[in-house]
């Protein structure tokens, strides 16, 4: 059941709520949580099409917060709000009310919102683009207790993850690093499996990809060795080689859906390591409304020491001052054998 509201209020919202469920023949609400879109017009339907998946598994009341641009001084004086209202099979398992905000309401997305939240149930905020430089800081933000982004989406996704990591709260996530979950779950199973020490690791994967960045910083802050960034075709990730006391252990996965374990002394084995769908990764995301301490320590890590695989960036400015004064030594060496020639 669809109910289009034009030029209306959040209260209007909430009687056009209550009228669907009973319409429907269902007055009462049995969701668990508020999942708060905030998208644009173009990325709007595929955000609600993988929220509506993963309500399956999670029912909540959707509000999809979409600021429309005004094209002129006039229209954006003006303040109007439209609305959508979806119950029923039109919304999954939950609500879904589609918000279209113009003019001035456009700066004050959160007094529109804050009327149509659950009562006591838990508030997550979901940018699929354009998210916001601080997530909690955000109006739309500080409502919520888990703020999810998505640093693929960006147009600098290895840039964003500094700045991710700069304005880090507990209770932010990036969908970058849901989709390394098994990726995770697989090397610890299979570092489980033999006594070794691990002395370096490389992770490839496709370029501006900010998933292999967030991989390999968790295996250098949780290893406390080198790990090099390399670069592939993709797609995504492709693989991950660790060198340890015993040999090599061995993730690869060429074609993003099936990969090869080997691990030196035992046979190779197939394991199932397809890329999920962005509602599978939400769908993940609501499961857990407590900070993600791994996911901090991760990012906090720094983008910037995987370079040259370095496991301390302190050993950067050592490299730095040895080269500079090797260099002079270099030049007047070849000065000699130039004069000498």
């Amino acid at each position: 059941m669809k109910i289009d509201l034009t030029d209306t209020t959040s209260s209007k919202i909430n009687k056009a709520l209550v009228q669907g469920r009973r319409a429907i023949g269902t007055p009462a609400v049995g969701m668990v949580l508020t999942l708060v879109i905030v998208t644009d017009e173009e990325n709007a339907y595929d955000a609600l099409k993988a929220a509506n998946e993963a309500s399956r598994e999670h029912p909540s009341r959707t509000l999809v917060v979409i600021k429309r641009v005004s094209r002129s001084p006039r229209d954006r004086a003006k303040a109007r709000l439209d609305a959508e209202v979806r119950v029923g099979a039109d919304a999954g398992t939950g609500e879904t009310v589609v918000l279209r905000l113009y003019g001035e309401v456009v700066n004050h997305a959160q007094s529109v919102v804050l009327p149509l939240l659950l009562p006591d149930a838990p508030v997550v905020a979901w940018w699929p683009v354009n998210s916001p430089s601080d997530p909690s800081n955000d109006p739309l933000g500080t409502l919520a207790q888990r703020r999810v982004t998505d640093t693929y989406a960006s147009e600098q996704p290895v840039h964003e993850l500094t700045a991710r990591a700069e304005a880090y709260t507990p209770g932010d996530t990036d969908l970058s690093w849901t989709r390394i979950t098994p990726w995770r779950s697989m090397l610890a199973a299979a570092l489980d499996q033999v006594m070794c020490e691990v002395t370096s690791v490389e992770v490839e994967g496709e370029e501006f990809n900010p998933s292999c960045e967030l991989l390999a910083m968790w295996l250098a802050d949780r290893l406390h060795v080198p790990v090099k960034r390399s670069q592939s075709s993709g797609p995504g990730l492709t693989a991950v080689r660790m060198e340890t006391s015993t040999g090599q252990i061995v993730l690869d996965r060429a074609d993003g859906s099936l990969a090869t374990l080997s691990i030196e002394g035992q046979p190779d084995r197939a394991v199932a390591l397809k890329r999920r769908d962005t509602a599978e990764l939400i769908a993940e995301e609501l499961r857990r409304l407590d900070p993600d301490d791994t996911y901090a320590s991760a990012l906090r890590f720094g983008v910037h020491r995987l370079a040259d695989g370095e496991d301390d960036a302190a050993d950067a400015p050592k490299s730095a001052k040895s080269a500079e004064k090797s260099a002079p030594a270099k030049k007047s060496a070849a000065a000699k054998k130039a004069a000498a020639t």
